[in-house]
């Protein structure tokens, strides 16, 4: 029998991890750049509201943004660098901004070292204190927000230019698309989305340490993208859902963790490179023929009353 409070647990996690999914899905579903290391962006969110709130006694709710914007910041940095960088060295670049991340986080004092940093304070509202059930909404509030963002970007002018992009680039510059500002656009928001999920995991956990945020880690993101699909605002939800909750059922595969994501990504990459409802996959094509299917029977039907 699965305890409520065990079910609450996973679905937070769920949609924590969907939230930082979802900032690489801008990333790399969108404007087509590599990063091998989203979770060094949701290691510095997740000390940033840390630090803020146990050092510096800042509310959970001014730490939150502010997290959010530490790591868009560094996401700025990092797009600067990725616009002169193709893929293979991009990915690399990556991997390795990500072991200097954590590194950081384990040699210097400010953030615990190899300790962490314990007693993370619960947000409160109305002097009510945001545990489990409350949390969990919190949690689906903000990842409901970013869907709405990335929603607005799908269907705008910004998502537009990130997908010629990632089609073409000097096809995309012929037209007047600035690329260059495009990458680092896609990259800060990557990066920001990232933060806010560091800051929401670290008082989810009350503790936070280096190894939360290692490379195994964001080999766990980049799973949960292509699994889900990329361009697919549903996608990271699915992605996560999936990665987070098959652990726990083959809890004995637990220490194979990397084996397991390293399997998944190449089967998915063999058979399914769309994920499960990213754009042009199976299931995607399916859903928009049901609803291209009865817009144009409501067509029809509405020419035949003009008719009659």
């Amino acid at each position: 029998m699965i305890s409520v409070l065990y079910l609450i647990t996973i679905l937070t996690l769920i949609g924590i991890y969907a939230l930082a999914t979802l900032g690489l899905n801008i990333t790399m579903g969108y404007a087509g750049q590599v990063n091998l290391g989203q979770a060094a962006f949701v290691g510095i969110g997740a000390f940033t509201s840390a630090i803020l709130t146990t050092s510096y006694h800042i509310s959970f709710w001014i730490a939150l943004p502010l997290a959010g914007i530490m790591a868009f910041l560094i996401g700025i940095l990092i797009g600067i660098v990725s616009i002169r960088l193709k893929q293979d060295f991009l990915a690399i670049t990556t991997i390795g901004f990500n072991f200097i991340v954590v590194a950081i986080f384990l040699y210097y004092d400010v953030f615990g070292g190899s300790f962490g940093i314990i007693n993370i304070p619960r947000p409160t509202l109305f002097g009510i204190t945001l545990k489990s059930s409350y949390y969990m909404i919190l949690v689906f509030i903000v990842l409901a927000i970013a869907m709405f963002f990335n929603y607005w970007m799908e269907n705008s002018w910004l998502g537009m230019a990130l997908r010629a992009i990632k089609e073409d680039e000097d096809a995309a510059e012929s037209m007047g698309i600035d690329v260059k500002k495009y990458k680092i656009i896609a990259f800060s928001f990557g990066a920001f989305f990232a933060g806010v999920a560091g800051s929401l995991l670290a008082h989810f956990k009350t503790y936070i340490v280096w190894s939360d945020f290692g490379f195994s880690v964001s080999i766990m993101l980049l799973t949960m993208c292509i699994l889900g699909g990329l361009e697919s605002m549903y996608g990271p939800i699915i992605g996560a859902s999936i990665v987070i909750l098959l652990p726990e059922i083959f809890r004995p595969l637990a220490e194979y963790r990397l084996i397991t994501y390293a399997i998944f990504l190449i089967v998915l990459l063999k058979y399914m490179p769309q994920g499960i409802i990213g754009r042009g996959s199976y299931l995607d094509r399916k859903i928009r023929a049901f609803f291209k299917g009865e817009e144009s029977t409501r067509k029809e039907e509405d020419q035949n009353a003009e008719d009659s």
